[in-house]
């Protein structure tokens, strides 16, 4: 049963990633891109990650998406038909995508990946959020400031180049 509800979550996110990318009203795309955050969560709580489906929900589906929509609305995008000359590109890249990923499950087969001992991360009756935060702040520690630090040149980079295109002068 578990496998019929992942088969069902893996093929509505993989329609609306492909319908994010396809339609040409960003509009419908960002509903889109709403129901495959949506859908994603759901497979979270299927792995009895719980604390992490809220989170998708609300960091996500809430936070980023509501972003994405102030965003378009922002920019008032009209029509352009220079998409029209990157389908070749695209159905090239998609199908090489798809032989490469053929090719690797004929080679490895359907099997499931070998957990390293050691590599549990619930001790004892903690829940997922416990164990998220141990691993988080203990063994990922580096990774997750490296992250943030990227995150935020990211950040500061895309307001510079925000004040060069409004004609603003750019502090340095």
């Amino acid at each position: 049963m578990e496998q019929v509800f992942f088969f069902y979550f893996a093929f509505v996110i993989a329609a609306a990633a492909v319908l994010v990318v396809a339609l040409r009203n960003p509009i419908y795309s960002a509903l889109a891109l709403l129901i495959m955050f949506f859908h994603v969560a759901g497979l979270y709580v299927t792995l009895h990650a719980e604390f992490l489906a809220a989170v998708q929900i609300v960091v996500y589906a809430g936070a980023i998406l509501v972003l994405y929509l102030f965003v378009v609305m922002l920019l008032n995008l009209r029509q352009d038909d220079r998409y029209h000359r990157q389908w070749p590109m695209a159905v090239a890249v998609g199908s090489t995508l798809v032989i490469e990923a053929v090719i690797l499950m004929a080679m490895k087969g359907w099997t499931t990946p070998v957990v390293a001992t050691g590599a549990e991360t619930t001790v004892g009756g903690t829940g997922n959020t416990e164990a998220i935060g141990d691993v988080l702040y203990s063994t990922y520690l580096f990774p997750f400031e490296v992250a943030s630090l990227i995150l935020l040149v990211a950040m500061i980079g895309a307001i510079i180049l925000a004040k060069k295109d409004l004609g603003e002068p750019a502090e340095s």
